[in-house]
């Protein structure tokens, strides 16, 4: 049994994470301020610290519970937001994950995993993207999350700590919620069940690498003993329209619903898919769910 803490917890990955380590029969400790996160969301078996990553009193956390593994997911994660309030944005993605860096190095954890975004690539020079694509972020969201990278990966030189960097393509699965965290899933899958028509920024010619939570969840899992200090994209490989994921959802709930088309958005990326032989290869992971599996699993939660 391990002790791992998972930041971020009562979150939408997080949770699903935090689940399944605790049916692996792991200790597992939750630090998460619930901004976003929701008290609902938390394993009962989960040792609960209602805290802010950027808070000094987490120390208080590390010697208590003294984790070997962090799996770090706590962050601000709204695109927008982060365009309208770069300074909170990095005082959370950056100053928040050194001061769980500076935990990991003085409470001897062993390894962490580090939950990065398809954000840190910018536009794509090429398609699918892999590990060795250019890192030019076009948002500050992009830039708050490709930061701590760098950092993770000189404390690991400078300090030994190993870790397992992450990064996801478009996520979705049960707890997401359209709110506040929403990938365009859940936000179709709000105005569906709500009967309005979803709506579709340009033509919806747009594509995206849709990954099931539960695959995501594997991949940490898998982390935690293999690809140390590599860097991974999880995604499936696999462009699909964001028309498609549409006619695909409109079909397994049966409304029959239209799409609002609007302008397109600046600075939305228009193709993006992964290559993901690396996470194949080094940490021995294929993702198990196609996008009709996952939206079925989905749509019948919720309904």
């Amino acid at each position: 049994m391990d002790t791992v803490l998972v930041t971020g917890g009562a979150g939408f990955i997080g949770s699903n994470i935090v689940d399944r380590l605790i049916k692996n029969g792991d200790k597992v400790i939750i630090i998460d301020n619930l901004s976003t996160g929701k008290k609902e969301n938390i394993n009962k078996k989960a040792i609960f610290y209602e805290k802010d990553i950027r808070d000094k009193s987490i120390e208080e956390v590390f010697d208590v519970e003294r984790p070997k593994y962090v799996i770090h997911h706590a962050a601000q994660i709204d695109v927008q937001q982060s365009i309208e309030n770069p300074v909170l944005d990095g005082d959370i993605n950056i100053l928040g994950t050194i001061n769980i860096l500076e935990n990991c190095k003085k409470y001897d954890v062993k390894k962490i995993i580090y939950a990065s975004s398809a954000g840190v690539y910018g536009e794509p020079e090429y398609l699918g993207i892999d590990e060795k694509h250019s890192v030019k972020p076009i948002s500050n969201y992009g830039i708050s999350k490709l930061t701590p990278e760098h950092y993770i990966r000189t404390y690991s030189q400078i300090y030994g700590l190993k870790y397992t960097i992450l990064r996801y393509s478009n996520v979705y699965g049960i707890r997401q919620d359209p709110k506040g965290e929403g990938g365009v899933v859940s936000i179709f899958m709000d105005k569906m069940f709500n009967k309005e028509n979803p709506i579709i920024f340009g033509d919806g010619s747009q594509t995206r690498d849709f990954i099931y939570v539960d695959d995501v969840v594997e991949a940490n899992i898998l982390a935690l003993q293999k690809g140390d200090n590599q860097i991974f994209n999880i995604g499936t490989s696999v462009a699909t329209s964001i028309k498609e994921l549409f006619d695909i959802m409109n079909s397994i709930i049966g409304y029959n619903l239209k799409i609002d088309y609007s302008q397109w958005r600046k600075g939305d990326i228009i193709h993006s898919y992964f290559n993901i032989s690396k996470a194949k290869n080094k940490l021995d992971w294929t993702p198990k769910y196609s996008l009709e599996k996952g939206i079925n699993i989905v749509i019948n939660y919720y309904k």
